[in-house]
């Protein structure tokens, strides 16, 4: 990963946040000049971006405040099993480069934005968290912004293990490409702060995931933080068909059992490449033949997505579940964003029937945001 202090060629705050803490501390942090603005620049730029508007927009920054509920259910996707996910965005954006993003198809604004009103987002969880004291919610902070990757500039990873570790019913994912977890490694915490990772296997890691620690970082950052006593996770996810895909994802969970017990890991989420039609020129105009991501045939899923063929998905998925089960039944291993049928195909039941995961996918209560 490049230096976070260089990366950003524009700089904007608005007004009235110019004098917050998280504001002073990115001031303090990047070398680069700041300016006061009374409104978002470049407001003119409207609707669907351009890839090269998109590569620009990782480079502007953006601190502002957000205008509604940080918190909400995580969206999924039609006609998939739902693992009862939540998400808080306290940004928008990513300074990563990933072939496959689906941020490029997503996020429509020409900046990247740290929003500094995460006062506000932990009074919203507090409130959700006294409404429903029992209802055990994983919320992720990695949805529309990489977790971790910019934590040097707000250092709010810190302020996030403190709080939660005063709502132990709650846990708190964070979700990362990175290997930043210097900031809150050394904290106490009340073990309900998972630190997941997203990898691929390094051939992909070097290919499709531009700007984004390598797998042995990661893998390294992971088995720091499980030496702490956090939880760790992993998302396979997209899987990617390439040559040799087999061999290749073979050795990635014999990579990850070596390293991590079952017992270590909270969970293991598995997906397969997956994008909206509109992202293809986006994919060619920044890639061009420089991606492994376009070369299997895509068929238009239930969802309206491009994916791979159900019975080519089910043995990709069945081959990464065949190997965790080599190793020790107790990995807990589920699928993300993926039908019933594909459950089917792979584990021959429903995620509600499979030890270890079958707490995911039981109904909670309904939250309005």
């Amino acid at each position: 990963m490049e230096d976070i202090k260089n990366w950003f060629k524009e700089f904007y705050i608005h007004e009235s946040c110019w004098d917050l803490d998280i504001s002073k501390k990115v001031r303090s942090f990047l070398n680069i000049n700041p300016i006061k603005v009374s409104s978002r620049p470049y407001s003119n730029i409207s609707g669907n971006l351009s890839g090269q508007e998109f590569d620009i927009s990782k480079q502007r920054l953006y601190l502002t405040r957000h205008e509604g509920h940080f918190f909400r259910k995580c969206p999924g996707t039609q006609g998939a099993a739902c693992c009862n996910y939540f998400v808080l965005n306290l940004g928008q954006q990513c300074n990563m480069n990933c072939s496959y993003c689906y941020l490029q198809s997503y996020i429509n604004s020409p900046l990247t934005q740290i929003y500094t009103n995460i006062d506000e987002a932990l009074m919203e969880l507090e409130g959700i968290s006294r409404q429903f004291p029992d209802a055990p919610f994983r919320v992720g902070t990695g949805e529309v912004v990489d977790s971790l990757s910019l934590d040097d500039l707000t250092q709010t990873s810190s302020l996030l293990v403190n709080w939660f570790s005063k709502h132990p019913k709650l846990t708190l994912e964070f979700k990362t490409k990175s290997n930043n977890v210097k900031n809150f490694v050394n904290l106490n915490h009340a073990g309900n702060v998972v630190v997941s990772f997203s990898i691929n296997p390094e051939v992909i890691v070097n290919s499709e995931e531009h700007r984004t620690a390598s797998l042995q970082q990661r893998l390294v950052a992971a088995r720091l933080c499980a030496d702490k006593g956090f939880p760790v996770a992993f998302h396979i996810d997209p899987m990617i068909y390439v040559p040799d895909w087999e061999m290749h994802y073979t050795s990635l969970v014999n990579v990850l059992t070596s390293m991590f017990t079952p017992r270590e890991v909270k969970w293991i989420s598995v997906g397969a490449l997956r994008f909206i039609p509109e992202m293809k020129n986006i994919l060619r105009e920044r890639f061009g033949g420089k991606t492994s991501v376009l070369e299997a045939e895509l068929f238009k899923s239930h969802d309206g997505k491009l994916r791979y063929d159900q019975r080519l998905r089910n043995k990709m998925f069945k081959h990464v579940v065949d190997e965790f089960k080599k190793a020790d039944l107790k990995y807990p291993v589920f699928l993300c964003m993926e039908s019933h049928e594909s459950w089917l195909g792979t584990f021959e039941t429903s995620p509600r029937k499979i030890a270890g995961i079958e707490s995911f996918f039981k109904p909670l209560p309904t939250v309005s945001t």
